[in-house]
């Protein structure tokens, strides 16, 4: 019996590599995508891999992350054939490997770090010294985020810089206006709670879900 799953065969990694290499040089579909054509795939199969983390189905699980892992291969894939910055998949790995063992001087130095709080200044100090060429605490935010876990990553920079951009006044909903301030309310109370904003609207949405299968088989008419 394998271990976590893995499989009987020599470094399976490196078969998906040679798999998709091989996609690469004799699909015509696969020889015509670039990094651009492949972003909406890749948002998909992330999203997928939530939907299987959060439905709790191991086998559903296993065969998402394999379906993310696809598209790392293929951007490197395509990335190893460019002219003029060409990279690949060891490039990758290499470079995540090294960026890892930097930002966890407590596995891997003389660092000591107990608790999570005393992880997370060890991280944020090396990032710090990774991203010293940034001149905001904005840059490297990606504004592709869904817009509540956005908020959430905003109001984190912005406690950074003591700006306090939640209004601190009762909000009345006459406006688009109002509901954007209500909304980066809600945002902020749920961060200062610990809370995950976007998961709990997937979590409600998902009941919703499940409430119109119920009213559907049901025989409602749902208009």
């Amino acid at each position: 019996m394998t271990d976590h799953g893995a499989s009987d065969e020599p470094d399976p990694l490196r078969r998906a590599a040679d798999v998709m290499r091989q996609v690469r040089d004799r699909c015509v579909w696969t020889q015509g995508i670039d990094h651009r054509d492949l972003v909406p795939y890749l948002v998909e199969e992330s999203h997928e891999v939530i939907d299987a983390i959060e439905s709790g189905s191991r086998a559903e699980l296993r065969e998402e992350l394999g379906d993310l892992l696809w598209q790392v291969l293929f951007h490197t894939e395509i990335a190893s054939r460019d002219p003029v910055a060409p990279f690949g998949i060891d490039d990758v790995a290499g470079d995540l490997a090294t960026k890892m063992v930097r930002r966890h001087p407590h596995v891997f130095g003389d660092a000591v770090a107990t608790t999570p709080a005393e992880v997370l200044v060890h991280w944020n100090a090396a990032k710090a010294a990774e991203k010293r060429e940034r001149s905001s605490v904005l840059d490297g935010v990606p504004r592709s985020m869904p817009s509540l876990a956005l908020a959430q990553k905003l109001l984190g920079r912005a406690d950074a810089v003591g700006t306090v951009p939640v209004p601190d006044r009762p909000l009345e909903l006459a406006t688009e206006d109002d509901i954007g301030d209500a909304l980066l309310a809600l945002v902020a109370r749920a961060r200062a709670e610990g809370w995950d904003a976007e998961r709990a609207l997937r979590t409600r949405i998902r009941a919703l879900e499940s409430d119109i299968r119920d009213a559907e088989t049901g025989g409602v008419d749902l208009g």
